[in-house]
């Protein structure tokens, strides 16, 4: 038992990260509300992927660039966003679910491919809110967004000016 003790308080001191409450792996999972259609959350959301395919759209700097759309429909959107400087993609996913009348809830996922992943500036986080304001889906009447650093990866500290 002492030997697994001291294994233990000598992992804690190589990997402090290891006592941080959050995801192991780079990632993000987070809720957002609009208080309009899934239909109109789906168009925007697809167009946005479409327009920031291009490796032109980070010329002025940020991570507003290299998404791929890989399917979707007005329930589910399954995207990648490579990121620019380390080339690493991350995958992303939004299930869209209505609720009341014209309102819509989006669960959202980003998480790196990579394995050895496990800080990762918010980038994950950053994946999914860099799209919600590019869209402009952000001023929708409605619109609020639930996550932590429980659920995201560096979420108070990402910088999606930069990511």
């Amino acid at each position: 038992m002492k030997c697994l003790n001291d294994f233990l308080f000598v992992l804690l001191l190589i990997f402090p990260s290891l006592t941080v409450a959050g995801p192991l792996h780079a990632q993000c999972r987070l809720e957002w509300n609009f208080g309009i259609s899934c239909n109109n959350v789906y168009v925007a959301l697809v167009t946005q992927i479409k327009l920031w395919t291009s490796k032109d759209n980070c010329k002025q700097g940020g991570e507003r660039c290299l998404y791929e759309l890989e399917s979707a429909n007005e329930h589910y959107i399954v995207a990648k966003h490579t990121n620019l400087i380390h080339q690493y993609v991350d995958n992303l996913t939004f299930k869209l679910v209505p609720f009341e009348e014209i309102s819509c809830q989006v669960r959202a996922f980003s998480v790196s491919e990579p394995w050895y992943i496990m800080m990762d500036n918010g980038i994950n986080y950053c994946n999914l809110h860099n799209l919600v304001e590019g869209s402009g889906l952000d001023a929708v009447p409605g619109y609020s967004e639930s996550t932590n650093d429980f659920k995201c990866t560096q979420y108070s500290s990402a910088n999606c000016t930069i990511y």
